[in-house]
């Protein structure tokens, strides 16, 4: 095969879809089978939809939510609002990723579903990968592709500095029905040590996900307890979580998720989406990210697998596009994260960001991206 790409969230599907455009043989190995819920935030900004269209995916068909409006409190629930100058979209990773995941299916991306990537090898000799499933089989293949989310037993494999490190966070996410809820609002909420993100997605549904600690969990013992003590202590979640249909038992939930660098490249596997690094709910644009590094690593592999390029031409070329658009929204958005999770500072950002709403738009446009 051509190119193998290890995870089907956003970032290895729209590689998956743009690589066979292009002629190749793909194959995308998946540790789960669709469709499938994610902890996400589920908005996406609309800089990736020239991309989706020229994929032949426009998402559109799934009846998103058009997003305009941001608002972001404190935890005491003072407010700030600004427009989203570019706007953005709400769709649940359900059903987005099923629908990409049947747009690459149907144009002959092989699928190997509930399966596990436990070793990835380059051959010197013949400059091709090996690739070993958890099942003992090997393929072989020219190229790799790594999109598999922000932490796997792979990173351990590749040595990963940041693998070593535990992370304190994790995520949980609700789907609820909230029925004074705008929906062309994202609305971003802080409480001690985290902060929530709520906003509308297909079927008058909305999306509810937020990022604590291990350490909040640990003290109040159920997420339960957590979203009554803690997060409800802003009069918005209170609300929120006080007048809200929860559609489902039991929320999603991720733990060690980690916001430490990490490389674009690894060992000749070329990374993309949270694999490569990952922006700050906060900032909640990595969605997008994830499908902006899916166009950048097919375009360089392109280049690779016509022979135009030579392996190490293409790993310095894809690392250097993807620090030059990512690197700073990337850094922006670990700078912001610190003011926020925190009750005064948090208290004291959005108290003086409020009447700075040049410098709110600034810092926006600082972790979006142009139309691609």
């Amino acid at each position: 095969m051509d190119v193998l790409i290890i995870g089907g969230g956003l970032g290895g599907l729209t590689a998956a879809l743009d690589l066979r455009q292009r002629g190749y043989a793909v194959t995308l190995v998946e540790r789960k089978r669709y469709p499938f819920h994610k902890v996400c935030g589920e908005y996406v900004s609309n800089e990736v939809l020239p991309y989706l269209r020229r994929l032949g995916a426009d998402p559109a068909a799934l009846g998103p939510a058009a997003i305009t409006r941001f608002l972001l409190s404190s935890p005491q629930g003072r407010t700030l609002t600004a427009p989203l100058d570019l706007g953005g979209f709400g769709v649940s990773r359900y059903a987005l990723d099923y629908f990409l995941y049947q747009q690459a299916s149907a144009l002959g991306v092989e699928f190997e579903q509930q399966a596990t990537v436990t070793d990835v090898t380059l051959d010197a000799a013949t400059d091709r990968h090996e690739v070993t499933l958890a099942d003992g089989r090997r393929l072989r293949t020219r190229t790799v592709l790594g999109a598999y989310g922000k932490r796997a037993n792979l990173d351990r494999q590749l040595q990963r500095d940041f693998f070593q490190r535990r992370s304190p966070y994790l995520g949980v996410k609700h789907h609820l029905r909230l029925p004074d809820f705008p929906r062309n609002l994202i609305a971003l909420h802080n409480f001690a040590d985290g902060y929530a993100g709520i906003s509308a997605i297909e079927d008058d549904k909305l999306c509810f996900c937020y990022l604590t600690t291990r350490q909040n969990l640990k003290t109040h013992g159920t997420i339960a307890q957590l979203e009554a003590r803690v997060l409800a202590r802003n009069p918005h979640l209170a609300h929120i979580l006080d007048a809200a249909e929860m559609l489902y038992p039991q929320p999603e939930v991720i733990n060690a998720i980690s916001f430490a660098p990490k490389s674009c490249v690894e060992n000749h596997v070329l990374m993309c989406g949270d694999a490569a690094g990952l922006i700050t709910p906060l900032c909640g644009n990595g969605m997008a990210m994830a499908m902006h590094g899916a166009e950048i690593a097919a375009r360089h592999l392109h280049e690779f697998l016509g022979r135009r390029t030579t392996r190490p031409q293409l790993e310095a070329a894809y690392r250097r596009e993807w620090q030059h658009h990512f690197g700073q929204r990337l850094r922006v958005g670990r700078a912001v994260q610190g003011l926020f999770g925190r009750p005064i500072l948090s208290e004291a950002a959005v108290g003086g960001l409020r009447f700075l709403p040049g410098v709110v738009r600034g810092l926006m446009r600082q972790t979006h991206g142009p139309v691609f």
